[in-house]
């Protein structure tokens, strides 16, 4: 069941990526020749079709995904052109590079209205109430206990343990900490105290801290409409941030290369994911469709990305790519998506022999 799930998601956010393409391309009058389900791959014709005006709707029996065939843009070979009216070919760069963000852009969108369901739902954060406090840490100095409820910071209300995070983190002088202890209401000035820890990349850096655990109590915090938009917009936001500053770690080699996974890594956390109910299931879905939009802008030939990368050149030197240039570095793009790909199943495989 679980692999099924995986699956779902997988295809679920690939057939959204191409539906973005699929309505940008129509609205700025490109003929799309198909929208299919599913991957035409080793067989013949589609398991269902049915033509609607130019377009032929299809489902194939591979059932990961689905692809948009435009006229006059393929990805497979770059040299098939048409200088038709309703073709890729003939639209500006501005157009082609609407059309091609498009892919993405829903991705993001997906993420975002999910993200606002997740919140309408209930979210799970931890209560602001202390479980330990670190010896000879600025919190016991302050003489902080175990089962301290912390109501507000320099007259700012605490609600969550996120909250009391933030605030420490981006505090510069003494916090006014109002404490609730049992039925006593007690303020405390608290310096926090820069430590040396490591970051989720295992990186060393510098923290603000006052030396406190969470209880570990958790209570359900649910928004309205408008709160729920908020919401979906900073966690879109910082989903897309963790990737980008995650890529960027595997670039620089503070991520081993060996931790990047593949489909079987994709399909056994969705696994992991969906068994811990609906929430954490939409989340993932969420955070990996970001993932999907961010991926797909990289400036690899092959990806949105780097066919963004040529119509910019177009648009800057006034003239597009020759046709060799585009076939060249069109395959050599495939050449780098295919390498990973085995590489990426390779460290799967490794992980679950080993």
């Amino acid at each position: 069941m679980g692999t099924f799930v995986a699956f779902l998601v997988l295809s679920f956010l690939i057939i959204f990526h191409e539906f973005g393409h699929f309505i940008v391309a129509k609205a700025m009058g490109v003929k799309v020749e198909e929208f299919g389900l599913g991957m035409p791959i080793g067989v013949d014709k589609p398991w269902f079709s049915k033509k609607v005006g130019d377009t032929l709707y299809s489902f194939y029996p591979v059932l990961i995904g689905g692809f948009v065939r435009m006229k006059g843009q393929d990805d497979l070979d770059p040299t098939k052109v048409s200088q038709d009216s309703d073709s890729y070919n003939v639209k500006s760069p501005y157009q082609r590079i609407a059309i091609l963000f498009a892919g993405p852009f829903a991705n993001f969108l997906l993420a975002f209205f999910l993200y606002m369901i997740i919140g309408n739902i209930g979210v799970h954060k931890l209560t602001a109430q202390i479980g330990e406090v670190y010896k000879n840490s600025a919190a016991f100095d302050a003489k902080l206990q175990k089962g301290d409820k912390i109501i507000s910071i320099n007259g700012i209300k605490i609600e969550s343990w996120d909250d009391l995070k933030n605030i420490i983190k981006d505090s510069n002088s003494k916090l006014s900490i109002i404490i609730k202890r049992k039925n006593k209401i007690i303020k405390k000035l608290i310096t926090p105290k820069v430590e040396k820890t490591k970051n989720i990349f295992g990186e060393e850096i510098n923290k603000k801290i006052i030396g406190i655990l969470p209880l570990g109590k958790t209570y359900i915090k649910r928004y309205g409409f408008f709160e729920s938009i908020s919401f979906a917009f900073n966690e879109t936001i910082k989903a897309s941030k963790f990737i980008i500053v995650g890529i960027e770690k595997i670039f620089q080699g503070v991520v081993p290369a060996k931790e990047i996974g593949g489909v079987i890594s994709i399909v056994k956390i969705t696994s992991e994911v969906a068994s811990n109910g609906i929430v954490a299931l939409l989340g993932f879905t969420a955070l990996f469709s970001v993932n999907l939009g961010i991926l797909n802008l990289l400036p690899i030939p092959a990806l949105d990305g780097g066919h963004i990368m040529f119509n910019l050149y177009e648009i800057i030197a006034k003239r597009a790519p020759s046709q060799k240039t585009l076939y060249r570095l069109t395959y050599a793009g495939w050449a780098i998506l295919i390498s990973l790909m085995i590489f990426s199943t390779y460290n799967d495989l490794m992980r679950i022999f080993s």
